[in-house]
């Protein structure tokens, strides 16, 4: 079998939010990060790495209608939405590649901005949050 090195495109990146796929998403970034610190005892060198809590964080980049959509959802406000899951998902099964996903569990947004400047045809609009879990 010949090795595939054709890599995932923008165009096989879809989202789902709160169970309802999101056309209107321009960007999306997520962290998983865990804390870890070197156990010092007896000597110079560390005897080993102790590993703490695990954070979740990320944001969401995408047009002001689909943040409308969500603020609507929110009943006002984007603040308000609760526990949101996100399903993130690469490749096209259509084109022959191998789906992957990864879902964010308990989505919690940390703002709600707005910002448009002279000459922009559109706005776009960046989201930060904070989640419970990465499942990949």
């Amino acid at each position: 079998m010949p090795f595939d090195s054709r890599e995932y495109e923008w165009a096989d990146l879809g989202l789902q939010l709160g169970n309802r796929d999101v056309t209107g998403f321009r960007g999306i970034k997520y962290t998983e990060k865990i804390e870890r610190e070197a156990l010092f005892a007896k000597g110079r060198h560390a005897h080993s790495i102790q590993s703490g809590n695990i954070t979740v964080e990320g944001e969401i980049t995408m047009l002001q209608s689909e943040v409308e959509a969500l603020v609507k959802a929110g009943g006002g406000s984007l603040l308000k939405l609760k526990n949101l899951n996100a399903v993130v998902s690469y490749g096209n099964a259509a084109d022959g590649n191998t789906p992957m996903t990864n879902t964010i569990e308990g989505i919690y947004f940390m703002e709600s901005p707005k910002e448009m400047k002279q000459g922009d045809k559109f706005m776009e609009v960046t989201i930060p949050f904070v989640a419970l879990r990465l499942k990949q």
